[in-house]
């Protein structure tokens, strides 16, 4: 859209927030003079939308009672803005929706766009690359994630219908502390009466759910997505591996992010930090550790030892190669 039809759709915003406007008024809330606002009136009117004229010194326009603007109504930074959030979001692996409903808003929003636009954004559609590959949709329900949301916000108590890893199905209430999106997954976060503690669900093995009657209190500067990001580093693996390292937290985190590993400080009086680490696979971590360039001291396992001599002996092989060998 041309820039004054966006100005045009700003001014029916405006009007339909209610009460009257000055013509003064709107020509500076749109940055355009007072005979600009008349002609744009003008057009509003030319689409059938009714805008009364008020006189008097407090005079101005307004619309008729009962009118609600047409939906998607959008400009065209705003429409791009929409279809860009859905495509991203149905490539993480966000959109809880089905396929079809996705594809079909997309093509809703991809219509009203201009032809030029549209081929712009096609072609950017095209030609984009992305580092992280794409995640298969959710199959959490939309339904459940709202009504989690929504009691998170309001603080309201839930009945969860829940299905573990192991497969076992349990039902428990839930006090939802927050809701975080991480690495193509939702999580609900919050205390749980089946065990007492605060534990985090992902919310596409949530079977069904229920608002509670009754309210509860978030405990004072809880981090709902620090929390999921602890919960997950800390989730049983193969391996439990503990690694003392003379650094900082900062410098440590540079590698090894809160999702991967947990920290903790031996002493405050010493350099000296303990990184836990839950994995499916050892052989990762030695390159990591030698990233760090720090002194560190393998605590457990013995074998995580074994691989980073490993890793010591080949790396001192390649520095002593000589070109042509």
């Amino acid at each position: 859209m041309t820039r004054p039809i966006a100005r045009v759709l700003a001014l029916l915003e405006i009007l339909q927030r209610g009460g009257t406007r000055t013509v003064a008024e709107l020509a500076e809330r749109l940055d355009v003079d007072e005979r600009t606002v008349r002609r744009y009136v003008g057009h509003l009117l030319d689409l059938d939308i009714p805008v009364r004229s008020v006189r008097g010194r407090h005079g101005g326009y307004r619309l008729s009672p009962g009118y609600r603007m047409p939906p998607l109504m959008l400009t065209d930074e705003e429409a791009l803005a929409v279809l860009l959030g859905l495509v991203a979001g149905r490539r993480a692996g966000l959109i809880t929706t089905s396929v079809a409903a996705a594809e079909s808003a997309v093509a809703k929003v991809r219509r009203v766009l201009p032809e030029a636009l549209g081929r712009r954004l096609d072609a950017l559609l095209e030609i984009a690359d992305f580092t992280a590959p794409a995640r298969s949709a959710l199959t959490a329900e939309a339904e459940v994630l709202l009504t989690v949301a929504e009691a998170a916000r309001d603080r309201r108590p839930v009945e969860l219908a829940y299905i573990a890893a192991h497969g076992g199905a349990s039902e428990r209430v839930v006090h939802p502390y927050g809701v975080v999106a991480h690495s193509g997954r939702w999580y609900l976060t919050g205390f749980d009466s089946a065990s007492g503690q605060v534990r985090t669900f992902r919310v596409d093995r949530i079977r069904g759910v229920e608002m509670r009657a009754g309210t509860f209190a978030v405990p004072v500067g809880f981090d709902p997505a620090q929390r999921v990001l602890t919960a997950i580093a800390e989730t049983p693996y193969q391996h439990e591996v503990s690694v003392r390292i003379r650094s900082t937290p900062e410098q440590i985190r540079s590698v090894f992010p809160p999702a991967v590993a947990s920290l903790e400080e031996i002493d405050l009086d010493t350099p000296w930090v303990r990184v836990r680490i839950r994995a499916q696979r050892l052989d990762w971590i030695p390159p990591l550790l030698a990233a760090i360039d720090r002194p560190f001291v393998v605590e457990r396992p013995d074998t995580l030892r074994d691989l980073v001599r490993a890793l010591a002996s080949r790396l001192a092989g390649h520095a002593d190669a000589r070109q042509g060998d």
